[in-house]
């Protein structure tokens, strides 16, 4: 994953009630009936159109779109980017589709036979930095990308996640993009970039030295009370946790999960005094 954006562990404010704290750039499970295939595929996806829309969305993205429309950067996290224009522009692609719903999930996905999920992928476990963690698609902003302040991280979006997953661009719907964070030990200014998956195609491993897999999530399993945890650094951080897909899904990534389910209104009470330990590698 080049470029990809390591940091440490979300402060120690309360799981969930706070913004993100974290400064972590990873996530991981199991691959869905989309995922698991090995893939290499080219980009074709720098100096491309780069748009915006939300025509066509299925109307259980409504409550996503809301909150990406009105959420403050301060109700995201209290690091955001140094008014100098310090730091490494990045971008991670937040990507929902919508799989088979498993009998009695729930879950504002609708009627019919899908329910909404969210792709993510796991870093190799043979990496010097974070390895065997979960994250979003995503890395550093390339030249050719384009303007950091304008459709650049829309392209690198793209961009990585066709490097990393395989994923064709060109069935994903851009949607929204979320305000700009920073992780200060890593120097990364973020800019979370929301898509809809409008034509899935096969996705996987593309780079077996980057990526362990790629896999997609359920949004009722991460709304499931069962699946939550707090989870605690050696180092005395703490912050939101999500136990799916044989995965701990933690730091940058699960910060940003909890709150587009807390502002999107599917958040469910959960224990915040259920924690799960991380060691020193993490």
């Amino acid at each position: 994953m080049p470029g990809a954006m390591p940091g440490a562990m979300p402060g120690s404010r309360p799981a969930s009630t706070e913004p993100i704290d974290g400064t972590n750039m990873a996530a991981a499970g199991v691959g869905s009936s989309r995922t698991g295939v090995a893939v290499t595929r080219a980009s074709n996806t720098q100096g491309g159109e780069a748009t915006i829309s939300k025509d066509g969305l299925p109307g259980w993205l409504d409550p996503v779109v809301h909150a990406v429309e009105t959420v403050e950067p301060l109700q995201l996290s209290r690091f955001l980017p140094p008014e100098d224009g310090a730091g490494r522009q990045s971008a991670v692609l937040i990507l929902f589709g919508e799989g088979e719903r498993k009998a009695g999930s729930g879950g504002d996905g609708g009627d019919g036979g899908g329910g909404p999920e969210l792709l993510l992928m796991e870093r190799a476990s043979s990496l010097r930095s974070h390895a065997g963690q979960p994250s979003f698609p995503g890395g550093a902003l390339d030249p050719e990308d384009g303007d950091p302040q304008g459709d650049g991280p829309l392209r690198a979006a793209l961009r990585e996640a066709e490097e990393e997953t395989g994923l064709d661009p060109s069935g994903v719907q851009l949607f929204g993009v979320l305000p700009k964070l920073y992780i200060p030990v890593s120097g990364f200014v973020v800019t979370p970039v929301l898509g809809w998956w409008r034509e899935p195609t096969p996705v996987g491993v593309v780079d077996p030295n980057e990526t362990a897999r790629v896999f997609t999530v359920p949004v009722a399993d991460l709304t499931d009370p069962a699946n939550r945890a707090t989870a605690v650094h050696p180092s005395g951080h703490k912050g939101p946790a999500f136990m799916v897909e044989s995965a701990l899904v933690w730091g940058f990534t699960a910060g940003i999960i909890d709150r587009l389910m807390h502002y999107s209104g599917w958040e469910r009470p959960w224990d915040r005094n259920k924690q799960v330990p991380l060691d020193w590698r993490a």
